[in-house]
């Protein structure tokens, strides 16, 4: 199939896409160019998202600046919830009075255009939603079209929009509530937790939004606890899934689901969890059980989701993982002792504000690690100024108090946790650097 459809049902629509170099406006500019728009972007900086996009004839610009919006007056301005009302692009769409929206109403519309399978959760929302799109790619019917926050592994490709009436599958984000903005038919949960501070002040808020967004589709997937099932209104259709007799191997796992065995060759009980969920989910959606079953066995994880990079001089593994919730670091370093190595974990943490209110919890899982070294927190949209105190020392003192004795180290920069753990490897280790930010170049660079 051809990347893009210039002749597309989109083809008298022109997009301007704000930050266009994340993981997901990236893969909307893909979508809307396949559709047949015409669509340019741009982003602050040069990043791995952008060549793709210009192969596809993606008009992109790096750095912001007024005259990176397209003359005319039908430009459609859509910008993601990192960028703020002062920058330029959009104080230009403003002045020129044209239509500038959130990520959110963009998705909306995309979710519109086909029976949607929208997955949410605090935790697992990026490899659960990979695996339901790989299993969708691989059974028999169309093929689906997909939005990732994370790379498909299958493909390489955060988003995909193939021809035909195949379903959409769908990363369904929390953060800024864009996923009540998403029209779905079936809709999977697999948590629920208190993240993005910024945006939430309780529990109670984020689980507010979660039952909101299960009151509407006619279908529905929940993780089997009765906190989370009793977010869908009584005697609307639903499905519990769970993971249970569950045998952890190196690397994978295996367990029985609808008289199936599975198995999965990514590791940790989370994901054989997550593997459930999707499995339910792809039922619902149409999908033979037994090739569903087959299909998953074939999955190799999701980016930046326990993705290994490579092996050091040593032969010492590296894996990167996005974990950057004391739960998704105590899950990820879980997984990485089913391999019976020594735990070295780098952990950067993300944002201020999730420091300040956590970094307890994050020494406490960090814990699990047999070594643990912590580098200077990924700001994001955040200042230090803001937040006069907080820094990763705080979750390295942490680490050292939920575990006495335990080697933590406390690092000032990547450059330095380049030197530091390089020595401190040695071979039969295992590396894991963990965070959302862009630890994963320390990863690469300890493999290099």
């Amino acid at each position: 199939m051809p990347a893009s459809r210039p002749d597309g049902p989109w083809s008298h629509r022109r997009l301007h896409l704000i930050g266009v170099g994340g993981a997901g406006m990236s893969g909307y500019a893909r979508v809307c160019a396949q559709l047949g728009a015409r669509v340019s972007g741009s982003d602050r900086a040069e990043g791995p998202q952008l060549p793709g996009l210009r192969e596809l004839g993606v008009d992109v610009h790096v750095g912001h600046d007024a005259a990176n919006v397209p003359a005319g007056d039908d430009v459609e301005v859509v910008y993601s919830s990192a960028v703020p009302a002062d920058n330029p692009e959009r104080a230009a769409a403003r002045e020129r009075g044209l239509r500038a929206v959130p990520r959110a109403e963009l998705l909306a519309e995309l979710s519109a255009l086909r029976r949607t399978l929208a997955i949410a959760g605090a935790h697992g929302k990026t490899t659960t939603t990979s695996m339901a799109a790989h299993v969708l790619l691989a059974v028999d019917g169309p093929d689906p079209a997909y939005l990732i926050g994370g790379a498909l592994t299958t493909t390489g490709l955060h988003a995909d929009w193939p021809a035909g009436d195949g379903w959409l599958v769908v990363e369904a984000d929390e953060s800024d509530r864009s996923m009540l903005r998403l029209d779905v038919d079936v809709a999977v949960v697999t948590n629920v937790e208190l993240d993005h501070h910024a945006t939430y002040g309780s529990l109670q808020e984020v689980r507010e939004v979660f039952r909101e967004l299960l009151d509407g589709p006619p279908q529905a997937v929940i993780w089997d606890r009765p906190d989370l099932l009793e977010l869908r209104d009584p005697g609307t259709p639903v499905v519990p899934f769970d993971a249970t007799d569950v045998t952890l191997v190196p690397g994978g796992s295996r367990f029985a689901w609808r008289g199936h065995e599975v198995t999965l060759a990514v590791p940790g009980e989370h994901n054989a969890r997550n593997a459930v969920a999707a499995l339910e989910a792809c039922r619902l959606a149409g999908a033979d059980e037994a090739q569903a079953v087959a299909a998953l066995a074939t999955f190799r994880g999701a980016g930046r989701r326990f993705d290994r990079l490579g092996e050091t001089a040593l032969g010492v593994p590296v894996i990167d993982d996005y974990a950057h919730h004391p739960t998704e670091v105590r899950a990820t370093l879980e997984a990485a002792r089913s391999y019976g190595s020594r735990v070295v974990a780098v952990f950067q943490p993300h944002l201020f504000s999730r420091t300040q209110q956590l970094h307890r919890e994050f020494g406490a899982a960090l814990a699990l690690a047999d070594v643990a070294a912590v580098v200077p927190i990924y700001p994001a949209r955040e200042v230090q100024e803001d937040f006069p105190g907080i820094t990763g020392l705080l979750i390295a003192q942490a680490a050292c108090d939920a575990r006495p004795g335990m080697p933590v180290h406390w690092l000032p920069s990547l450059a330095d946790a380049e030197r530091v753990v390089g020595a401190l490897l040695r071979p039969g280790d295992l590396c894991v650097v963990m965070g959302a930010g862009d630890v994963d170049a320390l990863g690469r660079a300890l493999v290099a």
